[in-house]
Formats: structure tokens, sequence, C-alpha cells
């Protein structure tokens, strides 16, 4: 079959994820650092970025979901995997068949857990989550030396780790941070957990702005993928992005001053002008007002406006007059994401933009628009 070429794809340096890694694997030392590849890697695909933070020092990996950790596995990927919150009891099995690293806080599952390793002929070692102030998952503070206690004292189970996460390490100055080590640690001193259990509670913010909370291992995510975790967090010098989504001129067409542009009429143009058809739209990854907030992209090294509301499979820009200096023609490179020329356009940028953060912008990137994964790790792969 011959294979469907779409004018749009996401390129992914799978070089520029292990030298990521390298910098901050250096960076949270003598900790180690498990790379966070849940949602499909961020949107940078997986398994690829699993192998790359490998190759880039990483020991391990974490996911949110068994399918991501069945994933990984069936990919060849034999480091730990962490599977960092409690999944259904049913799907227990599976994680002690192919030796997922489980995440617990309740008594029924460490129970499940302990049932299904007995089942296997298996020992499993669980990681206790406890809740320091996040108020999301993880066991209360004062139950946790007991649930301790349960795992050690359980067939099929032992205490493998022990975390938690913080709820605002990308601030700073933010006394949620202070709070939250004093509470692990009073719960760690209760616990007493012994030299071969893991204590791990820094996400990427918390380990490039918090060094006391880089413990026994950091779980690095958005940073290795060189992405700030914050306006006040930035990755460390030699971090940098990753990914690259472009896509190419459909159509250019002049129109004249007064013409209005796509549903609703919400943008008239002032001057007669050149508009360009990018193939791309919300169902992608653009968000449908991203227009309104003043979304650009790159054409041949300069910004352009997108102009008009974004439309499920497309969207148009504002080229300007045509001067004959910059001559725009179908099937040119525009960049949403990424360098080009001398300009580059950032997750953050769009982040900013629309009001939220770099992760959610990259999580959005859709799985039609096709990844491809570049540099010498993916030439070897």
């Amino acid at each position: 079959m011959t294979p469907v070429v779409r004018w749009s794809g996401v390129d992914i340096d799978l070089d520029v994820i292990a030298t990521n890694t390298s910098h901050l694997v250096d960076l949270a030392a003598p900790a180690r650092l498990w790379a966070v590849v849940k949602a499909d890697g961020y949107g940078h695909g997986a398994t690829d970025v699993a192998r790359a933070s490998l190759v880039g020092g990483a020991t391990g990996c974490c996911v949110a979901l068994v399918e991501e950790g069945l994933r990984l596995r069936r990919a060849g990927i034999t480091a730990p995997i962490l599977v960092l919150s409690e999944q259904p009891a049913e799907a227990a099995p599976l994680v002690v068949e192919h030796d997922l690293s489980p995440t617990v806080y309740s008594e029924a599952a460490i129970a499940a857990i302990a049932a299904a390793a007995v089942a296997q002929g298996r020992c499993v070692g669980v990681h206790l989550k406890v809740d320091t102030g996040m108020r999301r998952v993880g066991a209360e503070p004062g139950d946790a030396p007991r649930l301790a206690r349960l795992i050690a004292g359980t067939d099929g189970v032992f205490l493998a780790g022990v975390s938690t996460h913080l709820a605002a390490a990308d601030d700073p100055s933010h006394p949620a941070t202070a709070h939250q080590l004093a509470v692990f640690d009073t719960v760690l001193a209760a616990v007493a957990p012994g030299p071969d259990v893991l204590v791990h509670i820094a996400n990427s913010a918390g380990a490039i702005a918090h060094p006391s909370a880089r413990r026994d291992l950091v779980r690095a995510g958005i940073a290795i993928y060189g992405i700030d975790p914050s306006d006040a967090v930035s990755v460390p010098a030699g971090v940098r992005p990753a990914l690259r989504w472009w896509a190419r001129v459909s159509l250019v067409k002049r129109v004249p001053a007064g013409d209005h542009v796509s549903y609703g009429w919400r943008h008239r143009v002032e001057h007669d002008t050149r508009l360009a058809t990018v193939p791309v739209g919300y169902a992608d990854g653009v968000p449908r007002r991203y227009s309104a907030v003043g979304g650009e992209v790159l054409v041949n090294g300069r910004r352009r406006r997108i102009v008009g509301v974004v439309t499920m499979d497309q969207f148009v820009i504002d080229l300007g007059p045509d001067t004959g200096d910059d001559p725009v023609l179908v099937g040119d490179e525009v960049v949403l994401i990424g360098e080009q020329g001398d300009d580059v356009i950032r997750a953050e940028e769009w982040a900013s933009r629309l009001g939220t953060i770099g992760y959610e912008v990259v999580c959005a990137v859709s799985a039609r628009v096709p990844r491809s994964s570049v540099g010498s790790i993916a030439d070897r792969s």
C-alpha cells in the first residue's frame, strides 16, 4: 500500500532527549533519575523517549497507567517502570506478570497486588505514596506507618519505595513545599524505611528548584523534553526542546480590504493582503481560539499571525501585501513549534498566550499528527 502523506508532522529529536536527561542526571546526582513518559511521553512518543532517556542516564521510567507500562515492556524496555498511582484491582495480575512497580496507598491495593504475586509465585516491591498536601492521591500521613507495617507483614509484597508529590514546586517562593517536606520527613521517621527502600519526592520543578527534595531519586518529566516547568523555574543550561511541529502551506490567495475570514466572520481584513491556508486545526491540537490570543507561526523565517477562527482541520495566516520581496508558495514550511531561520516558537509561548502550561500544549498535539523520531539514537533503533 502506498503510504499516505500529510502536510504536517512532529519531529522528535531523541539525541536532544538523551542530552537533556544527561544534564538532569548530573543536576540531581547523587540521586537517581527516572524519566516520566506517561501520556505517550507528553506527546513525544513514550517508547522512543524511554529508550533515549535511558541512554542519557535515567535508570527507570514512570507511567500513569498499567497499559502504558505494558507498552514499554512489549517494546523491550527492561528498566524499572513505576506506575504512579493505584490501578484497578483486576489489573494486578498484569502488574505482577510484567514486573511493573506499583504505587499503593490503601489496604485494598496492597491486598490485590499481594494476591496476584502469591498466585504467580512472586514477591513484588511496592511504593507507598503519602499525601502530604496535594490532596489528590496517597495515604494520609497518619496512616502511612500502619500501611508500611501491613506491607511488611503480607506475603507477596515488600516495601520498595516511599514517595510523595509536591503541589507547588514550580513556585519556589510558595510555602507549600517546605510544609510538605516537613510532613514527609515526619512520616519517614515513623516508617523508618531501610537503606534499600527508595525515597522519592521531586518532579522536574522539585529537582531543579528544591535540592532538598531530590532524595534517592527524582521523577523528571517535563524537563527531559526541554520545556520549562513554569515561568519561575527554568530548565538548566544545555537543556532544550526536543519537539518540532511543522506543516506546509496548502493554498495562497490575494484578498481585498474588507473581506472577512473563517467562521463567524470574526476577523476583517483591513488592507489588501495575502492569506495562506495551513492544513492543521483544533483536531490536531491548535486551539480554536488561538488566533484571538495572538497566535503566530513561522514561514520563511518570519512570524505570521493566525487570523480568523481556527477550524477543525485548517487555519489561516496573514502574509501581508504582495510586495515582491516575500514570496510564499504552496508547500512552503510552516513551523508551529520549533526553530526556523533565526527565530523560534516554543511551547512556553503558546502556554503564555493561552493561559496554560507547556505540558498541556505538547500533550494536546493529537495522535493524527504523524510523529517521526530523528537523531542518531533514532537511526539505531
